[in-house]
Order: C-alpha cells, then sequence, then structure tokens
C-alpha cells in the first residue's frame, strides 16, 4: 500500500486537525492509498490470506453467525485484506486479525453516511462555513474523494471494533467513526476517521454519564 498525497484532503485535514468547540474537540483525518503492495505488504497479505483459510478449514456452515460465506468469495477476501493492510499503515504496532476485523466492518451507501456527518459533524460543518464561505464542508469533502477515487464507484465501509480493540480510539472520546472508501478498479482506498474529543479528560475531569448526556443535547429532534 503506498500512501497518496492530494492537496484537496489535506486542505480538510489541515481543517479537521483541532475544531475547538469549547469543552470538547472534533478531529478529522482523511488519508489516500494506492492497493499496490509495497514493502512487506505482500508477506503480510500472504499472512492475513493463510489465517482466513485456516479459519474456513475450522469453521462450520450451518453456524449461521460465522462469516464462512463471505469469505469464501476471493474479490471479498481481497478487499477485506486492502482495508487491513490501510489500517496497518495507519497504525503498524497493532496487530489485526484478518477473521476478527471482518466482525467489525460493515457495508455502507453514501445516503448511510451522509446521515452519520450531517448529525455528528454538525458543529464542524458550521465551524467550515464560517471559516470557508459558499461551500459546505461535506460538498467539499465529496468533491475531494471523488477526485480520488470516484464516490459513485465506491464500495463504503464502517470500522468499528470494540473500544478495547480499538487502536485509534483516544482517551476521552465522546464517539467516534471511521470510514473507507474503496474503489475496486482504481485500486484506491480512502480512509477518513472523526471524533469528537472532550476536553476535560485533559484537565484532570473524569467523563461521566451526565458528560455524555449534556453532550447529547445537540442531537435532541434530529433523526438519528
Amino acid at each position: 500500500m503506498k500512501y497518496l498525497e492530494y492537496t484537496p484532503l489535506d486542505r480538510i485535514n489541515d481543517f479537521l486537525s483541532h475544531v475547538n468547540l469549547g469543552e470538547r474537540n472534533i478531529k478529522g483525518c482523511l488519508e489516500a492509498y494506492s492497493c499496490k503492495h509495497t514493502g512487506t505488504d505482500k508477506k503480510l497479505s500472504l499472512s492475513l490470506e493463510n489465517e482466513i483459510f485456516d479459519y474456513l478449514g475450522k469453521s462450520s456452515d450451518a453456524d449461521s453467525s460465522s462469516p464462512v460465506e463471505y469469505l469464501m468469495c476471493r474479490s471479498s477476501r481481497k478487499t477485506l485484506i486492502y482495508l487491513l493492510l490501510s489500517l496497518y499503515h495507519m497504525y503498524p504496532d497493532y496487530d489485526f486479525s484478518a477473521v476478527n476485523a471482518h466482525q467489525f466492518f460493515t457495508e455502507e451507501s453514501w445516503d448511510s453516511f451522509k446521515q452519520i456527518f450531517d448529525v455528528y459533524m454538525f458543529e464542524a460543518s458550521k465551524e467550515w462555513l464560517d471559516a470557508n464561505e459558499g461551500s459546505a464542508l461535506l460538498e467539499t469533502l465529496y468533491k475531494a474523494l471523488d477526485e480520488v477515487v470516484k464516490v459513485a464507484e465506491c464500495e463504503i465501509y464502517t470500522y468499528n471494533p470494540e473500544a478495547d480493540a480499538d487502536p485509534f480510539l483516544e482517551k476521552g472520546a465522546i464517539w467516534s467513526y471511521h470510514f473507507f472508501f474503496y474503489n475496486r478498479r482504481l485500486k484506491r482506498v480512502v480512509s477518513f476517521r472523526f471524533s469528537c474529543v472532550s476536553n476535560l479528560v485533559g484537565e484532570g475531569h473524569l467523563l461521566d454519564d451526565s458528560s455524555f448526556d449534556e453532550d447529547g443535547e445537540i442531537f435532541d429532534g434530529m433523526d438519528m
């Protein structure tokens, strides 16, 4: 996997590096990769595929909760491995399991992504408009993604592991999302992770249920 530099992504990354909302920050990061193997990718890819084959050899088709049917498909295995290789490049010290990771990936649509973005990035979008008159953050994001991976041709996935198995989860995180936009034809993938982090934790305060209730007020009346 080769990291790709794109100026439109850099512009959004600069903005999302620190959106200060007082007691909390909104953070986000876009990273683009070519799905061509580089360095140790080939060895790691082979290791991940062997892990999947070992799992398939021990699994029973009768188990309705198992991912056997998905992993039996070569193109599905290939997609999963590309997504995992992207994760390894973003977090090289973490040991991602192919079989376990499969449980955490969910295929999405642009509409479902947009709904999540509109709700959780509402305040960040207002800050963007104040600084960039005439261009909405989501519109700018769409154009940037389209330049890299052609959104209409993309498969979109969320990565949502358990909290104790998420290397990206920061201390004080109130919420966090991680999306992947994968273009099979172009062999490119863009990772987009965005989160809300409490500033109170850094000041020695502990998050409790009331903290989440207070932050939840901004979502009152919205269609979640």
